[in-house]
């Protein structure tokens, strides 16, 4: 496992990655919820669609959209085993431990709390339902 803070730089410059950003419906969610409970559910769908040594339809288990960690996984690299290994060398082919699950939920809460004091302040280079902001290295 990497730094929190060193991955999502890392990540920031990939422009695959950095142009992820959260739509109006993710964003309000986010806001509705509040960070706590966001997290909370971010644990939950780690443990259930990630953990396992060999999850289920791997790959392609997280949604592109709906709910602000789905985005926030891919942006972050944690959206698979595949993803999981290539980016924050967590092997594949094993059950996650309790440490690597903390740690996927600290990346994408670091990713999310970029968003947490945005109140409809949109990227003028977006479409007008995307919220963007950049990760701060």
């Amino acid at each position: 496992m990497r730094d929190v803070q060193d991955v999502l730089s890392r990540l920031a410059r990939s422009p695959f990655r950095s142009g992820i950003h959260l739509q109006k419906k993710e964003l309000d969610y986010l806001h509705k919820k509040g960070m706590s409970e966001i997290l909370e559910q971010a644990a939950e769908f780690i443990e259930k669609r990630l953990a396992p040594a060999s999850p289920v339809n791997d790959g392609k288990q997280t949604p592109w959209r709906n709910h602000p960690v789905f985005v926030a996984q891919h942006a972050t690299a944690t959206c698979c085993r595949g993803c999981l290994q290539k980016w924050h060398e967590i092997p594949k082919g094993r059950a996650l431990t309790a440490e690597e699950q903390q740690y996927i939920v600290e990346v994408i809460g670091g990713w999310l709390s970029q968003f947490e004091g945005i109140a409809g302040e949109k990227s003028n280079t977006s479409s007008e339902n995307t919220y963007s902001r950049g990760v701060s290295s």
